[in-house]
């Protein structure tokens, strides 16, 4: 990352691909196998909803203080509204780590000016396609701070309540990609099939990061996605989520939350089957993600436990590579294939055993 000061704010298309290398794997791989101008439309779109994303997850702001520097935000990725990058990079400045002490989501803060530059040098029909996703999704970031203001960090309360956060965190991010993807004319059937199962294809991405991260996201971030009401059915309260003692009957929440997550396989995979490859668009890029889901739920199922230690569920280097692989020769008629043989065992060791 560059480090320069924020008074920069000319176009640098380079940086912003740069950018999404630090701060996501998955959408790195994503936006690495997609080609232009899907690419760089998605890698914009990806970093507007990071700098939003950073700062909700930002334990060192107050609640009042993080949801209206989300709403300066909000007003400055909109057109139709005075506000602009300018305002929300001088409001959020007092809560930016030093220079020297930011991570990779704090230099995309920081760089806010360099990506809203880069992003309007985009077309006008495909600015239309990412703005409304990216309001509303900040749009709820900031409701949700709001709405839990008074305990620290997020403390999800139902099954409801979580899937209405993970649609603002990543059910909005599919209907994105399906702006970008519906700017042809494509029949009608096709068209409807992909915003009916938009949303689902993000849910499902995002209730797997719940289920796989509950340590992480409360040693780190202060936040318990997993429902109170599922949690306290176990008799676990929210504050002794990774506690010991508890570990078993977290253990059946985390499991519970992965089922909801399966529950959302069969509408992701119809999104995927249905979705038009132009513009740069490809299969590779988006059938990545799903299948490393399916193999994180296969882990998931395995040792739900481990998503309340330090050491985590994830599936390993080797599977990582064997399924990229096997997605760039992959057509959209072999999905459903290969995510019954990732379900059931790591990808590697089963082309292994067939060689």
């Amino acid at each position: 990352m560059s480090g320069r000061a924020h008074a920069s704010a000319e176009p640098d298309l380079a940086w912003c691909h740069e950018a999404v290398q630090g701060v996501s794997r998955t959408f790195a791989l994503t936006v690495d196998v997609l080609d232009e101008p899907m690419d760089s439309h998605i890698c914009l779109g990806y970093l507007l909803c990071r700098v939003a994303d950073t700062v909700e997850d930002a334990g060192h702001i107050p609640p009042a203080e993080q949801s209206a520097v989300l709403r300066t935000y909000r007003d400055a990725v909109d057109p139709d509204t005075a506000a602009t990058i300018d305002d929300f990079r001088a409001e959020v400045d007092e809560w930016l780590p030093a220079p020297d002490e930011r991570n990779a989501d704090w230099e995309v803060v920081a760089e806010s000016p360099t990506i809203m530059a880069t992003f309007e040098q985009l077309e006008p029909e495909v600015r239309t396609a990412i703005v409304p996703p990216v309001l509303e999704m900040v749009d709820g970031m900031a409701m949700f701070v709001e709405r839990h203001a008074d305990e620290g960090g997020l403390r999800i309360t139902d099954e409801a309540e979580l899937e209405q956060y993970c649609y603002y965190a990543a059910g909005t991010v599919g209907n994105l990609i399906t702006n970008l993807l519906t700017r042809d004319d494509l029949d009608d059937g096709r068209a409807r099939r992909l915003r009916e199962t938009a949303e689902e294809f993000g849910l499902l991405l995002q209730l797997v990061n719940v289920s796989k991260d509950v340590y992480d996201d409360y040693t780190e971030e202060n936040n318990v996605y997993l429902p109170a009401e599922w949690l306290e059915a176990e008799g676990v309260s929210q504050e002794e989520i990774i506690a010991p003692e508890n570990r078993e009957s977290s253990a059946r929440v985390v499991d519970r939350t992965a089922n909801h997550a399966r529950s959302f396989l069969d509408d992701a995979q119809q999104y995927l089957e249905a979705m038009p490859l132009t513009h740069g668009n490809t299969m590779e890029a988006w059938s990545v993600p799903y299948l490393l889901a399916v193999g994180t739920l296969r882990e998931l199922r395995s040792r739900p436990e481990d998503a309340l230690t330090e050491a985590g569920v994830k599936i390993s280097r080797q599977e990582v590579f064997a399924v990229m692989s096997a997605a760039g020769d992959a057509g959209r008629d072999s999905l459903a294939e290969l995510r019954e043989t990732i379900a059931r065992t790591p990808y590697h060791r089963a082309v292994g055993s067939a060689d």
